[in-house]
């Protein structure tokens, strides 16, 4: 009988074993990165046949969602959230270690589910309340529940944080507050990102829209240019990334942005904001960003004069974001897998790996859109328009009452204080 040299089993090689996937990279794949390359797949037609079908089948989804309207839309960057966190739980999911710690895994959930009452809550309250001010019922209990939203979301996290310590059990603390660090991480993670997109979807779809299509236009031409004339590793942390494609993806990146914004502008259900959280049809002045301009051209050419939207310009530095710094999010979700020996986040979507393998640069993206549309677009200085708008969205209708009545008190004092 042959001799068994090989090392005795312990619980930490059968939790290695336990958690080897399918997404998992093979042992010598991070040796060398020329053959990593796509012109050097073998399999790169059938590669590129799974992707395209699944993004042409996400992206008639994508577009349906759009067409539907802003509330349609919050509910997808929701569900996307709900995917994300679960694959970025599993990540570090131990099982030999959860049988001995039933409802651990409720725990993260309620954690996560609490930070979505807080984030959104403080997002839509004012929103919320626009809708249901026809139902004085409804408006009072609504009212309520944003009052005290702060307080309901602290004592939900309280009650968490007592049901981890009260769940704490003895040789199994590293594990449980490595998890609770996790699960923290994760939130600040998602929710961060999650309160600037939500807020770009409200201030009109388009700034939702625009930043998204431009990374998923960045993702496919620095897929195809790498995949037709990569020839020179960009990152080593990310081997199938080449300069062809990085450089051919920002030009394309950067075009189609300033294309897009023209295309995207012409529509009043792209470009109007949304005050409350119904779902009927929007119309409003479209502003000065949106209203053709026209410039005269050199007088050799066929066309006397070419009409752009002011906001092109703005997307020229959107287009010029999304090609060359947030690709840098993928590049850190790279390193990030690898430091983990994975492959993919999860398995979701055929050919792209997970949700969260979709959204590393749309994080960084949209945040950045956020900024740039708060710093550069939205005016600065106070009109009566901005003050409108801050009032209907910021205070109840009993205080827009009373707001009224002061105002018309105070109008009154003034024009008889003339005479």
């Amino acid at each position: 009988m042959q001799k068994d040299n090989s090392a005795p089993s312990t619980p930490t090689s059968a939790r290695a074993r336990h958690r080897r996937r399918s997404n998992e990279f093979p042992a010598d794949e991070s040796k060398t990165n020329g053959h990593l390359l796509l012109v050097n797949d073998h399999n790169k037609y059938r590669s590129m046949w799974i992707r395209a079908c699944s993004s042409l089948w996400m992206l008639g989804f994508f577009l349906l969602v759009i067409y539907l309207g802003h509330l349609y839309v919050l509910a997808m960057v929701v569900i996307i959230q709900i995917f994300m966190a679960r694959e970025l739980f599993n990540l570090l999911r131990k099982a030999h270690e959860d049988k001995h710690l039933p409802g651990f895994r409720l725990l993260n959930w309620h954690f996560y589910f609490t930070a979505m009452l807080f984030v959104y809550g403080r997002i839509l309250s004012h929103r919320l309340v626009n809708t249901v001010t026809s139902d004085k019922i409804f408006y009072r209990l609504v009212s309520r529940l944003i009052k005290y939203q702060m307080v309901i979301c602290y004592f939900s996290y309280i009650a968490g944080f007592m049901w981890f310590i009260l769940t704490l059990k003895k040789k199994m603390y590293k594990y449980q507050f490595g998890q609770f660090a996790w699960t923290h991480m994760i939130l600040i993670v998602v929710f961060t990102q999650s309160a600037f997109t939500v807020a770009n979807i409200f201030e009109g779809i388009f700034w939702f829209l625009l930043p998204a299509s431009l990374i998923a236009v960045n993702d496919v031409a620095a897929y195809f240019f790498g995949f037709f004339f990569g020839k020179t590793p960009l990152i080593k942390i990310s081997p199938k990334k080449t300069w062809e494609g990085f450089i051919g993806a920002s030009v394309a990146t950067t075009v189609s942005a300033f294309v897009l914004a023209n295309i995207y502008g012409s529509f009043q259900w792209l470009t109007c904001p949304r005050k409350d959280l119904s779902t009927g049809w929007l119309h409003c002045d479209p502003g000065p960003l949106f209203k053709l301009e026209y410039y005269p051209l050199l007088p050799w050419l066929p066309w006397t004069e070419i009409a752009i939207l002011p906001v092109q310009w703005h997307a020229l530095w959107l287009g010029l974001f999304a090609s060359i710094i947030a690709p840098f999010g993928g590049f850190f979700a790279s390193g990030f897998k690898r430091a983990f020996k994975i492959k993919d986040f999860g398995d979701s979507i055929p050919g792209h790996g997970g949700l969260t393998d979709r959204m590393d640069c749309q994080m960084v993206m949209a945040v950045f859109a956020y900024i740039y549309h708060q710093s550069f677009v939205v005016p600065q200085d106070y009109t009566v328009e901005t003050i409108m708008s801050e009032i209907l969205s910021s205070l109840t209708l009993e205080e827009q009452q009373i707001l009224y009545m002061k105002l018309g008190q105070i109008l009154q004092e003034r024009m008889f204080g003339r005479d």
